[in-house]
């Protein structure tokens, strides 16, 4: 199988037949082998008999049906999972995304790339309720991970298989794939894509959405900087700790020396003893956050680094815990 086509779905009943029929003119004029994977979030809008009755009359449409809506990123984590093409595309349900862009993305693989994201250079959505947060959502993010992008909220997405299906995602992380993929060490690139205006449905998402991105975006950084080694985090806010309450410790013996007669109610006491318990607890967080890292890495049998070749092992099997672009 050359290419996988991942679409998530919620409710896109009005979609549904045109999406295939987009996709599979697309790919049938690409020449290459495909399977149309849709994912359904729990939809309960009819959409589930309408993706049967295609998965019945072409075997290249494989289904995956939640019990309950999870969200995206659950459903993308499906999706890529039981993915079996070579490329992995991810494809909104809404129409929004052009299908006639997945050609240019799989090719960009070919040139070495492992990540191809799209950037909606000219998005036809509302801009004060979609593309100004966005704008804004992506330019903290840009600047906090230090990852340069445009566009981090577009589906349209081309991943080689055994990078996409060595990320974890949960939570709302689905928005994240390049930066989480950057930081396995994959090769990305950014390309402009087309966008298409909703014609069907309504959106799943709103202003409501920026709060969740910065809370996620809190949760990423944390993961790409401090998850293999927390106590550089905790242990430095502990030490910023301990300096404050030092210079607060000093500030209140010296203003007893020269004249504070009541300690009692002497904010730089209090500061002191207050900077002192904080910074017991940042070590401390920091001890358990080792040791609960050490535990994933011990547990899972992984590594905090992957391997994109082999060269010269003449028993490759031999070396069960280094494979060639995974997990060790």
């Amino acid at each position: 199988m050359d290419v996988s086509v991942v679409i998530p779905i919620y409710n896109e009943y009005d979609n549904i037949l045109a999406l295939y029929r987009q996709v599979t003119d697309v790919m049938e004029e690409f020449g290459r082998s495909y399977e149309l994977l849709f994912v359904d979030d729990g939809s309960n809008d009819g959409g589930r008999d309408l993706m049967k009755s295609l998965a019945s009359t072409d075997a290249r449409v494989k289904l995956v049906f939640f019990r309950r809506n999870y969200g995206q990123t659950a459903a993308m984590q499906a999706g890529l999972q039981l993915a079996s093409g070579d490329a992995i595309v991810t494809l909104d349900g809404d129409l929004q995304n052009e299908p006639a862009d997945i050609p240019m993305m799989v090719e960009k693989l070919d040139e070495g790339y492992d990540v191809v994201h799209g950037w909606r250079k000219n998005r036809k959505d509302k801009f004060l309720s979609r593309r100004l947060p966005s704008m804004m959502a992506n330019w903290l993010i840009s600047k906090t991970t230090r990852f340069p992008i445009h566009d981090l909220g577009c589906t349209l997405k081309a991943i080689r298989r055994e990078i996409g299906q060595e990320l974890e995602l949960y939570g709302e992380m689905h928005r994240f794939i390049p930066i989480l993929a950057h930081q396995r060490g994959a090769r990305c690139a950014e390309v402009v894509t087309r966008h298409n205006p909703r014609r069907f449905g309504t959106s799943k998402y709103g202003i409501s959405r920026t709060f969740r991105v910065v809370l996620d975006l809190m949760t990423v950084k944390y993961l790409l900087d401090y998850f293999a080694s927390p106590m550089k985090l905790f242990g430095t806010l502990g030490l910023l700790c301990v300096a404050l309450g030092g210079g607060s410790a000093v500030t209140t013996v010296c203003m007893k020396i020269f004249g504070a007669i009541d300690m009692t109610g002497n904010p730089f006491l209090l500061m002191t003893v207050f900077s002192f318990m904080a910074a017991l607890q940042f070590f401390s967080l920091g001890l358990l956050g080792e040791v609960a890292s050490r535990i994933y890495y011990g547990a899972q049998a992984k590594q905090n680094y992957t391997v994109r070749e082999l060269v010269n092992f003449d028993e490759p099997d031999a070396q069960p815990s280094i494979v060639p672009g995974r997990a060790a």
